[in-house]
């Protein structure tokens, strides 16, 4: 058991823990073609995992107004909520992923998620891969704004007593690096998602991981210079 403050790891969803683009470009497919659209840009789609639902398809149809991306959404969940993709649940786990998580809560480390899908969405994926118990609080896209609104992180930091100085965001887009800095936490942009690693360094990480083996090492180091 470690002594010393209180630490929290906070991790994003889509594209840190599960590698999921591959279902959102399809749902967002789906949901194009329920309107009758040309067929969306996949990296753009892409780009745009971690953002509120909405936002997201707003910035894909530019070219389309408001009610139109309200629209979209309400396909793209009717996807999600009928199964109507083969494979909807296909979003296996980023190697080492599960260690990563186990040697952080042997240090007795308090984790949790924040993300922007919705908590029907995040519970589903926990418990399909047996990762719900690890994490005490989740904040998703029902809690609050989305990122990179600060909102959900300050909430987690407060709900378990944790401060910004000893709290370190692992997410793979800059969404996550940019909540983090605005929240005045720490952040380790991940290399395996969906932002490439220079980005996440622009929008302000403190540090890069290459592969998930590196996260509890290179949070331990963030945690070591928040020491106050």
């Amino acid at each position: 058991m470690s002594d010393g403050p209180l630490r929290l790891a906070v991790f994003d969803c889509d594209g840190t823990l599960v590698d999921s683009g591959h279902i959102i470009v399809a749902a967002m497919r789906a949901a194009w073609a329920a309107e009758g659209l040309g067929e969306p840009d996949d990296g753009l789609i892409r780009r745009q995992v971690g953002l509120p639902l909405v936002q997201a398809i707003a910035n894909v149809a530019l070219e389309h107004e408001a009610d139109m991306h309200h629209r979209l959404a309400a396909h793209y969940k009717t996807v999600f909520t009928t199964g109507r993709l083969d494979g909807l649940h296909d979003e296996p786990l980023y190697p080492g992923c599960r260690e990563a998580l186990e040697a952080l809560a042997n240090e007795n480390v308090i984790l949790a998620v924040a993300t922007g899908k919705g908590r029907r969405g995040l519970a589903s994926t926990l418990e399909r891969h047996g990762l719900a118990a690890y994490f005490t609080v989740l904040k998703t896209a029902d809690d609050g704004p989305g990122k990179p609104n600060p909102d959900i992180l300050v909430d987690a930091m407060a709900e378990v007593g944790a401060e910004p100085w000893n709290t370190v965001v692992i997410g793979d887009t800059i969404f996550d690096v940019t909540m983090a800095v605005r929240a005045r936490a720490k952040a380790v942009g991940v290399g395996w998602g969906y932002h490439p690693p220079e980005e996440l360094s622009r929008a302000g990480a403190h540090a890069l991981a290459e592969r998930f083996e590196d996260v509890p090492r290179l949070a331990r180091g963030l945690w070591r210079e928040g020491i106050r």
